[in-house]
């Protein structure tokens, strides 16, 4: 194939890259929030503003070659003014003022509007934990515990605080908000508020291990009353098994390790390796949004997860068939 055959395919490649990377239900340039629409016009701005710098370099070249084809051409000396002026407008002067203005706008008009205001000016604040790789979720105000599935009611101002319990995440929530680095040490804060109801996907935006990919969220936006039943029923431990199979996953569960590395409310199980399982039936997926939440993908998610996220803290239990479906009936059913 030639060079130039090439260097299309690369070209369309990289076009349909960009395109997807901003469209779907994760797109910074589709902004449903009002910090969210100020960030996306920044954007916007800059690339304006880098298209009317792009637009002069490439307007200067194609002159410096109209000018070096055409006879009669004057010495270099005789436009060296004319040339310095070109320099010094498309070199210093537009890209400074462009700077300039992007540096005042960004930290005196967009940086304020979307800080996370004090959490006594917030009618509620939801505690998100970073880990390797999943995150936990939790309500102080109603005691809710979940994971990687974060709930917020329609119209209200939720004060976001950050933390990481191992290395540096960065959440984000590009429809929502900007991003946040989660530091050890450290807590930081966001704001999340959404003015329609909707699910918004977010992701770990800092590079934090082999399964970084594979960190990703959902925020469910709820009408109010919606929320409260969720809210409330999050709080509550876990449901008693409904049927014998679900009893005896529970029994499997709790005499093998998974009771070592999750909490269960209302059982023994007490672990604080992965996330709170005590309503995992009710989450739209497992694994951080890598798998859909049903019984066949629970009971393939235990069988192997490694096989799923390599590197994930999770080993393989050596369950047969029969305690893989029961564990999975168990799971399916804490709603």
């Amino acid at each position: 194939m030639s060079a130039k055959r090439l260097g299309l395919l690369y070209a369309i490649s990289l076009v349909a890259a960009v395109a997807a990377g901003c469209g779907g239900e994760q797109s910074t340039l589709d902004p449903r929030s009002e910090p969210a629409r100020h960030i996306a016009t920044l954007w916007w701005w800059m690339l304006a503003a880098a298209g009317v710098v792009f637009a002069g370099a490439v307007g200067l070249l194609a002159l410096s070659w109209v000018l070096r084809r055409r006879e009669g051409v004057p010495v270099v000396g005789e436009r060296e003014g004319f040339n310095l002026g070109m320099v010094v407008l498309f070199g210093m002067g537009i890209p400074g003022a462009v700077l300039v203005a992007l540096f005042v706008i960004a930290n005196f008009v967009v940086m304020p509007d979307t800080e996370a205001p004090a959490a006594s000016r917030t009618p509620m604040t939801v505690e998100v934990t970073g880990a390797q790789w999943f995150w936990e979720v939790r309500y102080p105000d109603g005691g809710a515990v979940t994971a990687n599935e974060i709930h917020i009611p329609v119209g209200t101002r939720v004060n976001v605080v950050a933390t990481t319990a191992d290395v540096i995440h960065s959440f984000w929530i590009p429809q929502l908000n900007r991003k946040i680095d989660m530091v050890p040490g450290r807590r930081n804060r966001v704001l999340l508020y959404a003015e329609k109801p909707g699910r918004y996907r977010g992701q770990c935006a800092e590079f934090c291990g082999l399964q970084h990919s594979h960190m990703a969220m959902y925020v469910f936006a709820d009408p109010p009353e919606r929320f409260r039943a969720w809210l409330a029923q999050q709080a509550r431990p876990r449901s008693s098994p409904a049927s014998a199979l679900a009893r005896r996953g529970e029994q499997v569960f709790m005499d093998h390790q998974c009771a070592s590395c999750h909490t269960i409310r209302g059982t023994p199980a007490a672990g604080e390796v992965g996330p709170d399982l005590t309503h995992v039936g009710r989450r739209t997926t497992i694994a951080a949004l890598t798998l859909p939440n049903t019984r066949s993908e629970l009971a393939a998610w235990i069988r192997d997860p490694q096989y799923f996220k390599p590197g994930n803290r999770m080993p393989a239990l050596g369950l047969d068939r029969s305690e893989l479906d029961a564990v999975a009936a168990y799971l399916e059913g804490l709603e």
